[in-house]
């Protein structure tokens, strides 16, 4: 690879790098693509949901050969305390049909098979390699350095979309230490199961699946959430905490995830399954604030490198690849204007702008402060609204309108009128 020259170089073959890959590729660009694993999806980790639309904006019909897990036709949201949980849910069989809205995949198989696309159409991937540097002429990125002996890689365009601990764009200037307020620990396991077991509990059909967001009780009164998961025969179990809360906390993840997993609710859901995989990553969740200057001379970053995530809806695979396929987008019309510099490379920002990604972020820019700064409605809501459910539904002989009054001292023993009537401007103010 030595003195070796592309039309472009992609750094990361998750879903931004290998999307950004594949439509260069297509465009009958030689283009590199580096991935650090043993090949592609052997480190990356997300939750484990997939969304349709933008990875089809990509490759149409793609799920007709992709190895997709089960698609999502049932959300649920489950409030959690210590022995109980308020659940909130919606299933539909508009989403049990084609062309679906979601699916669960497991990263190992669905990134190695996306690359093998990105390989058919031309791109070169290259597994086992870091990149250890980028390679400058004056301001202008003109390569990348990397931890072999055959040399260095050049280009006009370098996308990089590593992850959110992203070296390269710190290298490059695009920003500074990630905060710890900035992103979340999450960990995960894949808990094997029968198939005949998985659509029992859950009660599914043959290739329905289930997601479910867990809040409260789970993250010990942290910022954070829970989520289980079903795949075709296995589940995907996971919490994830600020990084912030969890250092001054004292809590180890190991110890969060084991806890959640032992919920007498979630206990029998995980039942008699067998623990086969197990990881730990980072996860972008200062969204708007946190996003860094898009592109330079020659360099353009995409995916969790451009903290490019909406926690609050749990949505990141679709932003990656969005990110991935503008970007690649981006880098076709900048070489037919022959010109990779920062103000050509910025209609990347542009497009980004105009699209569902960036609109979005700026809309929820003030969740990360918000919740981050009345964490209560981590700990203390959920609590209250399994109290007051538990009250309300117990028949014990007890007039109706004695529980109300013991929901109203309940609530209000916790929280004054004032507190509440706060929080709901505050969560006015926030989502309007």
């Amino acid at each position: 690879m030595s003195e070796d020259a592309f039309d472009a170089i992609v750094v990361g073959a998750g879903p931004a790098g290998t999307a950004a890959a594949y439509i260069l590729a297509k465009a009958g660009w030689q283009v590199v693509l580096i991935e650090r694993g043993d090949y592609p999806g052997a480190k990356n980790v997300m939750g484990g949901i997939l969304y349709r639309q933008a990875m089809e904006e990509v490759i149409p019909s793609f799920w007709k050969e992709a190895p997709v897990e089960r698609y999502i036709n049932e959300q649920r949201v489950w409030l959690l305390a210590s022995e109980s949980a308020c659940s909130f849910g919606y299933k539909s069989d508009r989403l049990a049909k084609e062309p679906y809205n979601a699916f669960t995949i497991l990263r190992a198989k669905f990134d190695s098979w996306f690359a093998n696309k990105a390989e058919e159409a031309g791109a070169i991937l290259v597994p086992q390699t870091v990149v250890e540097d980028l390679l400058f002429d004056g301001d202008k990125v003109i390569g990348v350095r990397v931890g072999r002996e055959e040399g260095d890689l050049f280009a006009p365009v370098v996308i990089l979309a590593e992850g959110v601990n992203s070296l390269l764009a710190k290298k490059a200037g695009l920003h500074a230490e990630i905060s710890p307020h900035q992103v979340a620990l999450a960990v995960k396991e894949t808990i094997f199961l029968p198939r005949e077991k998985i659509e029992d509990r859950f009660n599914l059909e043959e290739g329905e699946g289930t997601a479910i967001e867990i809040i409260g009780e789970n993250t010990k009164g942290l910022v954070g959430t829970g989520f289980i998961y079903t795949n075709r025969e296995s589940l995907s179990v996971g919490v994830g905490v600020l990084l912030h809360d969890l250092v001054h906390s004292k809590l180890s993840p190991h110890d969060l995830i084991e806890e959640m997993k032992a919920h007498p609710l979630i206990r029998r859901l995980l039942a008699g399954g067998e623990t086969r995989e197990y990881a730990a990553h980072l996860i972008p969740e200062g969204g708007w604030t946190a996003i860094p200057p898009l592109c330079k001379h020659g360099l353009i970053v995409a995916g969790d490198a451009a903290m490019l995530v909406n926690s609050l809806h749990r949505e990141g695979s679709n932003m990656a690849l969005t990110s991935g396929r503008l970007a690649a987008e981006t880098a076709i019309q900048a070489k037919e204007r022959g010109d990779f510099s920062e103000a050509s490379l910025g209609s990347y920002k542009r497009a980004l702008e105009e699209s569902f990604v960036l609109q979005d972020l700026r809309k929820y820019r003030n969740v990360s402060n918000l919740f981050t700064r009345q964490t209560h409605f981590f700990s203390l809501y959920p609590q209250m609204v399994n109290e007051a459910a538990q009250e309300m539904l117990l028949v014990d002989g007890t007039p109706k309108s004695e529980k109300v009054r013991r929901v109203r001292e309940m609530v209000f023993g916790k929280l004054s009128k004032w507190e509440i009537l706060k929080d709901l401007y505050l969560l006015w103010r926030t989502f309007k």
